[in-house]
């Protein structure tokens, strides 16, 4: 059996983050273990096929969940990545770090060392950021490039406008001292291309000779003897094989493949596992318990003025143009996400942070058997509402003993009694901007929800019926202090030594933002505390300023 220093389940954007970290001392082996294939697919490294990409079968794990009670039993897909880079190869490359306060919760529920002032240096420490050069929130000579959108469509300049005369605030900077409002946000790309972990981090490290990547290759389940993780067992091309940590072995499957790899290796619910006939290694109930996700609804309008990024005889020229300049030069709207702008809001009075985020699309998505078409047809724009703070809660748990059998997957949405109520009061709002003077010009009809639909009851049941997550999955190998939690503070599996968990399955709530940045932040600050290093020291620019 090989043996390495460290094991590294999963190869997303925290097991890239870690992989570069952990071999950076030439006498350190580690060995990064992932099921999917290599990342070369080119709809990955396009920008504006977010789509494409998230609809190709070979690069996710083609989840869904369970028929879910409070949607009339719809099931909702689940995107997550599999192949290098994870999710981070498939998402939509937005940058938000969540709020400030999000931070501070974490800490004030006993997790020492995650408050907001404590994780801010371990998000600059991996930025390359070029539009804040100078700014004490951001970082410059990091491994992930972090920028503006180049040349974003003019109809985002529309939005801004809009929301400037509904009298809401314009913030230049969503990671810096007052992230609330609106305005254009950044994005992982590099060059007008996507920058996933992969890219970032994974790259620079491939060539470490003391760094071993086996891909297409399915962790079974790990390795615990004497309640100590010692290895891992996996199923690649060339059948079954066990590898061998000396140190540690690190999950950093997902806040779904994280729950499903520790419960096939015997950590979880004892009944539960005793259930499926897997041998209990650890009774640890939580493992799978606290699952959730933002979830949206969206308002989406159409109209025939081609200013919009879409496919049409109209925008036929300017299309053709767009393909030449971006293999001439990596630039126009092919090197953009096309969520070019944003907002964080306070949908009622009383709140201390925004309960929703508008994001623009100055492009109609597709829908129906169209979604994964890689570019929108015909023209228009859409305002997706985004819960921040959802209160529902779900499950992850195990179909079978098979490792190859997709776990169930319960969000469990619309649970929780008001959970739907601030995703109406945005919709409400997007119908407001979308009716401003600003977007009169361009003559919009609205599509979806429709003219039918006018009452808070009837929005309500709207976003029942069309209601997505933002593949956002978070919570199920809670962080805590308490004995109820999955992992300590420093990320340790509770009652299993030399086996930690280092991904968004940690977050005892899911941030308000996007979760991406936050993972790299989680992966950068594990790599220290498995290293034994000393923290680096908490930063406080805001007081600096002051």
């Amino acid at each position: 059996m090989d043996e390495f220093d460290f094991i590294i389940v999963g190869a997303g954007t925290a097991g890239c983050v870690l992989a570069n970290r952990l071999s950076a001392d030439p006498k350190t082996r580690v060995c990064l273990i992932e099921a999917g294939g290599r990342d070369s697919h080119p709809f990955i490294h396009v920008p504006a096929g977010v789509a494409a990409a998230i609809g190709t079968r070979k690069l996710g794990w083609g989840y869904w969940t369970v028929p879910q009670t409070h949607l009339d039993g719809r099931r909702i897909p689940i995107p997550r990545g599999r192949v290098l880079g994870g999710s981070s190869s498939i998402n939509g490359m937005a940058y938000h770090r969540g709020q400030p306060a999000d931070y501070d919760d974490w800490a004030a529920e006993g997790n020492t060392g995650w408050s907001y002032a404590e994780v801010l240096p371990y998000f600059i420490r991996s930025e390359n950021n070029p539009d804040y050069a100078g700014s004490p929130y951001h970082g410059q000579g990091g491994e992930m490039n972090v920028t503006h959108i180049r040349g974003p469509n003019p109809l985002n300049a529309v939005f801004a406008e809009a929301m400037s005369g509904l009298q809401f605030r314009r913030t230049d900077d969503f990671a810096g001292a007052n992230g609330e409002g609106y305005g254009l946000r950044q994005g992982m790309i590099r060059d007008g291309r996507r920058e996933s972990g992969s890219t970032a981090f994974l790259g620079p490290a491939r060539g470490r000779p003391n760094l071993k990547i086996i891909t297409d290759a399915v962790v079974q389940r790990v390795l615990i003897e004497g309640g100590r993780a010692t290895g891992a067992e996996i199923r690649g091309p060339d059948g079954l094989d066990r590898i061998g940590a000396r140190r540690e072995v690190i999950v950093c499957g997902g806040a779904i493949g994280s729950p499903q790899i520790l419960m096939l290796s015997g950590i979880g619910d004892s009944k539960e596992l005793k259930a499926q006939g897997i041998e209990v290694k650890h009774h640890l109930p939580a493992v799978g318990k606290n699952f959730h996700d933002h979830f949206a609804a969206l308002v989406q309008e159409t109209t025939n003025d081609p200013t919009s990024y879409g496919v049409s005889l109209k925008a036929f020229p300017r299309g053709v143009w767009n393909v030449v300049e971006y293999l001439a030069a990596r630039k126009g709207p092919f090197a953009s996400n096309v969520f070019e702008s944003t907002a964080f809001i306070r949908t009622r009075d009383g709140l201390d942070r925004p309960d929703i985020q508008l994001v623009f699309q100055p492009a109609r998505r597709n829908l129906g058997k169209l979604m994964t078409f890689p570019l929108p047809i015909g023209h228009g724009f859409q305002i997706t509402a985004v819960l921040l703070y959802p209160k529902s809660r779900g499950t992850i748990a195990l179909q079978s003993n098979d490792p190859s059998a997709p776990p169930l997957i319960d969000p469990n949405l619309l649970a929780a009694p008001g959970d739907a109520d601030a995703v109406v009061r945005g919709l409400k709002l997007a119908r407001r901007i979308f009716a401003s003077p600003a977007f009169a010009p361009y003559k919009p009809a609205e599509l979806f929800p429709g003219a039918d639909v006018q009452t808070d009851d009837q929005i309500r049941d709207y976003v029942k019926r069309t209601l997505g997550t933002v593949h956002h999955p978070a919570g199920t190998c809670r962080m805590g202090a308490d004995a109820g939690s999955v992992v300590d503070p420093e990320l340790r599996v509770r009652g299993v030594e030399g086996l930690r968990v280092v991904d968004a399955s940690i977050m005892p709530r899911v941030v308000g933002g996007n979760t991406n940045a936050p993972v790299v932040m989680i992966a950068e600050k594990a790599a220290d505390m498995i290293l034994g290093k000393t923290p680096l020291p908490a930063l406080h620019p805001a007081k600096t300023a002051a």
